[in-house]
């Protein structure tokens, strides 16, 4: 539980006004001190994370954030940070301090988190200064349309009940599609291309090979795993075909080379954009990179932050390969981790990464607001196939990605 990726954690994000205990609440749910805690105003000043094992709902990520209300050009920089948390919130937790009483400005935010249609639920903190009767709490419950609970951060009175609340309305039904569904049978067999060079981490596969193996493992099949240049060795040794092979999207054009027509092929990068965000949206996406011309600005966005290397795919490899189709002139901008724009409309088109690192709420946001800026997104992998020429066979096991494709070919 410890190692799971945050990416595949519920996240349970704590809000409210500064000095309305989210902090103290947060260290008393988790059973550490978490968050730094005090009594002056505005002490958490960056959301803050806490993972956590919370059965039966099982690995979650507790997530506190800056004050709501915070003040002053720093203070706003801080409160931006809280909002850029809710894009990739699963519940929300407001708390409000019992002495200070529910205002407008809690009503507001609550407002905004059922129009995103979030879990949430309201924790009344500080019970030993004020408390609330029954009959307040439950008034609030019928005014506002969501749980209320009363706590004290600081004795532990009513944590326990806050999490049975938790794990009551936090959401079950938000698992992400496994990333090989539908493409290998029980008892089938994937072969998985694992280059392993300069690049590549010592002593360890990277997130997306790892993910993929524990997935062929939980459809009962088998995977196999070899470098590109023991690829066609290893299909040999096979007493059978295997149901797919699928490759990290750097080594697509050997390995497509030596992988057999009979036999479907795609890659790690392909998979996330299905399982994260929208595979057919992306491939629409492609569309904007075909359409790209001189003086054109591409935005390349990563969802993880890493160490650069002399020929790093995100920003040497792939402006590369788009200035060669598109000419010298295509301009670039990059963004890693959290950061995404919201304003979108300087660029013609995004090439994003698999998302490996953010949950499928992240990446609908970010493939959301690319569509209502006007601007098609993309995914390294798509990409990456598309300029190989190869991008047909590997979509083939995706039926309406690959109609897609065909439909911005005929254009």
């Amino acid at each position: 539980m410890d190692t799971t990726p945050l990416s595949n954690r519920t996240a349970i994000s704590i809000f409210g006004k500064r000095n309305a205990g989210k902090s103290s609440l947060i260290n008393a749910i988790t059973g550490q001190s978490v968050s730094v805690t005090s009594d002056v105003a505005g002490t958490t000043t960056d959301p803050v994370h806490k993972t956590m094992e919370l059965l039966p709902l099982g690995p979650v990520v507790f997530i506190d954030t800056p004050g709501l209300d915070d003040e002053g050009d720093l203070g706003l920089a801080r409160v931006e940070k809280a909002y850029e948390v809710l894009r990739h919130t699963n519940m929300a937790i407001i708390v409000a301090a019992a002495d200070a009483g529910i205002t407008d400005f809690e009503r507001k935010f609550i407002e905004e988190i059922h129009a995103r249609k979030l879990p949430q639920l309201l924790v009344l903190n500080k019970s030993d200064v004020k408390d609330i009767p029954d009959s307040e709490i439950k008034k609030l419950q019928k005014e506002l349309g969501l749980p209320v609970i009363k706590v004290c951060a600081r004795t532990g009175e009513g944590i326990q009940e806050l999490k049975h609340l938790i794990i009551k309305i936090a959401p079950t039904d938000d698992a992400e599609l496994s990333l090989v569904s539908g493409l290998v049978n029980p008892g089938g067999i994937a072969v998985l291309v694992t280059p392993i060079d300069k690049g590549a981490p010592k002593g360890r596969l990277i997130l997306p090979q790892q993910q993929v193996i524990r997935d062929v493992i939980d459809q009962n099949a088998i995977a196999v795993v070899t470098k590109e240049n023991t690829l066609a060795e290893t299909l040999k040794s096979l007493s059978r075909k295997p149901d797919i092979v699928i490759t990290d999207s750097q080594a697509f054009k050997k390995v497509s080379a030596d992988t057999p027509v009979d036999i479907p092929l795609t890659s790690f990068s392909i998979l996330f954009a299905r399982q994260k965000g929208d595979l057919v949206e992306m491939v629409r996406g492609l569309g904007s990179i075909a359409a790209l011309k001189s003086g054109d600005r591409v935005l390349i966005a990563e969802a993880c932050t890493h160490h650069r290397q002399s020929d790093d795919i995100g920003t040497v490899k792939i402006p590369r390969w788009i200035r060669q189709m598109a000419g010298d002139s295509i301009e670039f901008e990059w963004t890693s981790g959290n950061a995404f724009p919201r304003d979108l409309k300087k660029y013609a088109a995004i090439v994003h990464c698999g998302g490996c690192m953010v949950n499928r709420r992240e990446m609908a946001y970010r493939i959301e607001t690319a569509k209502q800026n006007g601007v098609g997104i993309t995914n390294y992998g798509l990409l990456i196939a598309y300029v190989l020429g190869i991008l047909p066979r590997a979509l083939a096991p995706f039926p309406d990605a690959k109609l897609a494709l065909e439909e911005i070919m005929k254009k």
